[in-house]
């Protein structure tokens, strides 16, 4: 016999995801999760619950991650307040009708856009920032007006055991829903309705989602990842360069990020610098011995611990370790590991790393690094540091990615008139600001016309003299129209 919580679980099954989807949509078909009113009062009960329960958010998350405290606080909690806070500045705003011009083709008219709530939507989110990447979705569907299903990722399964906790006592139940659990869940949820669906994860779940989605031919707004790459150009403050770096892959959960940089692309003869000023900052950083820093995550568990392990243990990558390396398998910990000159058909460069290593590709000029970014997939984020503006335009020309920084690297994400989200493989749709409102809204078209000037014209008989004067409205043009009175224009 399960324990209690054992034998909930299982009762999650279609016909339970059927229920709930069925609850929550009575719950919008009557109106409640439009009002203004309650999407701030929702809104403002997510940051009364990360302001009175910061301290067992970061718990959680030193437990599912052993994520530094800062690191919680900045990159979780802080980013999620500031998401609340912009969105209760700007709701009123964003929820209000954009006026449109209209043509003289409908003169007299006016018209309007009404952004208009999807219905019920089902948000599954990432392990490595799982309060961030659950709850910053929630806010863009709350603020537009949606019902909610929150999936969190059992691969985090404290942060995901108290975002089911918090939302029950914070939120509206009626409305706002936590579903816990895996493959049998996710499964369960995926077979149902939506009317919308935002997954963030990896590509291979990414296809699955999708596949489901279009059974029903529901939208997807896909937030997946990619080989994020770093180019470095020569005549820079490079010291300045390589903190930036460490600190976005590092400094974001030990490499464990979407946007966090997956290979460096430098010129050879400028690499000995870059490696050695590597070294030389990491150590500052961290220690001799990283393995003991308190200031690195863990790996998440043990099979991305292996995953990686198999990464550094190819024969053709084994030897190109120049700094680093050390592993600790029973604490989950990967010291922060640099690979010079690892060949570009090894496993480490065709899959996306999600982990503390970084290898170097060297080129004879760096202009040569456009090529190989463009030569693979495209990836969520790509980072150039230069001080050649020609070279920083060519780069903003020439590299598809979701989001380029010139720089610095994943500070884009903190800035919310900036869209997030990928470009092909790297995902589909953007979020973070007025883009997340957009997400999960419909951009209603809405044309107002009175009862005069009802024309002729567009009615039999279509006579020569109508289809001129009708050709020409169609272009809008009002030298046209008064030539087609005049009787100027050619049928």
């Amino acid at each position: 016999m399960g324990t209690e919580e054992e034998v909930n679980k299982v009762l999650f099954d279609e016909e339970a995801a059927t229920s709930l989807v069925k609850e929550l949509r009575a719950s919008f078909t009557n109106g409640k999760t439009r009002s203004y009113d309650w999407r701030v009062t929702q809104l403002k009960s997510i940051l009364k619950m990360i302001n009175e329960r910061e301290q067992e958010i970061v718990t959680a998350l030193r437990d599912d991650l052993s994520k530094p405290e800062l690191e919680s606080t900045v990159y979780e909690i802080a980013m999620l307040r500031n998401s609340i806070t912009l969105a209760l500045k700007e709701i009123k705003h964003w929820i209000k009708p954009d006026k449109v011009k209209t043509s003289l083709t409908t003169f007299p008219s006016s018209g309007e856009i009404v952004s208009e709530p999807l219905g019920v939507v089902l948000i599954i989110s990432a392990w490595n920032y799982p309060f961030l990447l659950s709850l910053d979705p929630v806010v863009g569907a709350i603020a537009a007006g949606n019902a909610i299903v929150l999936k969190p990722s059992e691969i985090a399964p404290a942060s995901s055991s108290l975002l089911a906790k918090l939302v029950g006592e914070y939120m509206d139940s009626s409305s706002i829903r936590v579903v816990e659990g895996a493959v049998t869940e996710t499964s369960a949820l995926l077979e149902q309705k939506w009317d919308k669906i935002f997954y963030t994860g990896n590509g291979r779940i990414g296809r699955i989602v999708m596949a489901a989605a279009a059974k029903h031919l529901t939208p997807v707004l896909l937030e997946l990842g990619g080989k994020s790459p770093v180019v470095v150009d020569s005549g820079i403050n490079l010291q300045v360069a390589v903190r930036r770096i460490i600190g976005g892959k590092w400094g974001c959960n030990n490499g464990q990020a979407c946007i966090s940089p997956d290979y460096i692309i430098i010129t050879k003869d400028y690499a000995p610098n870059l490696v050695n000023t590597l070294k030389s900052e990491l150590e500052k950083f961290y220690g001799k011995n990283p393995l003991e820093s308190k200031d690195l995550s863990r790996i998440v568990n043990s099979n991305h611990f292996n995953r990686l392990a198999k990464y550094l243990d190819e024969d053709k990558v084994s030897g190109k370790i120049v700094y680093g390396g050390e592993r600790d398998k029973t604490n989950l910990k990967i010291a922060p590991t640099i690979l010079l000159d690892v060949p570009r058909d090894s496993l480490i460069m065709s899959e996306e790393i999600f982990g503390p290593l970084l290898p170097i590709l060297t080129v004879d000029k760096i202009e040569d690094s456009f090529d190989i970014i463009n030569s693979g997939a495209k990836p969520l984020a790509a980072y150039l540091f230069t001080n050649n503006k020609k070279l920083r335009q060519q780069f903003v020309s020439i590299v598809s990615a979701g989001g380029l920084v010139v720089n610095d690297t994943t500070l884009h994400l903190a800035v919310h008139t900036l869209p997030f989200g990928g470009v092909g493989e790297s995902g589909m749709g953007a979020y973070h600001g007025k883009f997340s409102f957009d997400a999960f809204s419909h951009k209603k078209a809405v044309l107002y016309r009175s009862f005069a000037g009802d024309a002729a014209i567009r009615y039999p008989p279509y006579t020569v003299g109508k289809i001129r004067l009708m050709k020409v409205l169609m272009t809008g043009s009002i030298f046209s129209i008064i030539g087609a009175l005049l009787g100027w224009s050619k049928v």
